[in-house]
């Protein structure tokens, strides 16, 4: 039998001597429930975790940024809308705008705080049925060309969690009609759309593909007897959200396909 490593251990999963340089910070924000996965998340992949605080007024000497899952300032007027505000994220939208094209990773709740911020377009709202929602969810991966999806390949279905009450994601046809034209839908649901998100749309990205932000939660995929199976044959391993944070190490280090 194989012994599988018990929660707490934190194994790099056949990380590369040259991505150990890399640095990825991590955002709390008060409210924050995920920031410890991410970090654990980018620890396995081979890189080392930096704790960022929402009131930093500096990044540090990080190569991209994971803004992860929670309910930040409590969602208080509307997920992401007050954490928009932090002075972190004046940094953050800074270095993603620059030159340099800062990687940033928005997951759930990161993703709302990254509309909100204008460097995704469009908003989220409720679930289209006015509940939570928290399940094993099958995506397609749509577009392996950014820096948090180069170790996909286009057309590649995964199984990651997916835990939201504000997970609809909105936009106006003009919008949608320009993200899917410009191949910046990231990932759709399959099977089933858990929250009414227009076209089945789980995560975007911006136009240059350093930014991406997606509703379900990579970083609870990253671990051989911890992550979601395949559902009815559909999708892969529970490892499927560890290849978010090697696409980025691969990009930070020159190794982009």
């Amino acid at each position: 039998m194989t012994e599988l490593p018990l929660i707490g251990e934190a194994i790099a999963v056949a990380a590369e001597p040259r991505l150990a340089g890399a640095r990825i910070g991590v955002v709390t924000f008060p409210g924050t429930l995920d920031d410890r996965d991410a970090a654990r998340a980018v620890r396995l992949a081979g890189a080392t975790p930096v704790e960022l605080w929402h009131a930093d007024t500096a990044l540090g000497d990080v190569d991209a940024v994971v803004i992860p899952g929670g309910f930040s300032y409590g969602d208080y007027l509307r997920a992401g809308a007050i954490a928009r505000f932090a002075p972190l994220m004046a940094k953050i939208i800074d270095a993603a705008n620059s030159d340099a094209k800062l990687p940033v990773l928005g997951i759930c709740n990161g993703f709302q705080i990254l509309t909100e911020s204008h460097l995704l377009p469009g908003s989220m709202i409720k679930n289209d049925h006015l509940k939570f929602m928290c399940r094993d969810q099958v995506l397609r991966v749509e577009n392996s060309n950014t820096a948090w999806t180069l170790d996909y390949e286009a057309g590649q279905e995964i199984t990651v969690p997916l835990k939201n009450q504000d997970g609809q994601y909105i936009a106006d046809e003009k919008t949608l009609d320009a993200l899917e034209a410009e191949g910046r839908v990231v990932f759709r649901y399959v099977g089933f759309n858990p929250n009414g998100s227009r076209r089945d749309i789980a995560g975007i990205s911006n136009s240059a593909g350093n930014v991406v932000g997606l509703m379900p939660h990579p970083e609870h995929a990253v671990e051989v007897g911890y992550g979601p199976e395949s559902l009815d044959g559909i999708g892969g391993s529970d490892t499927d959200g560890l290849g978010f944070f090697t696409s980025v190490l691969n990009k930070i280090v020159g190794g982009a396909k």
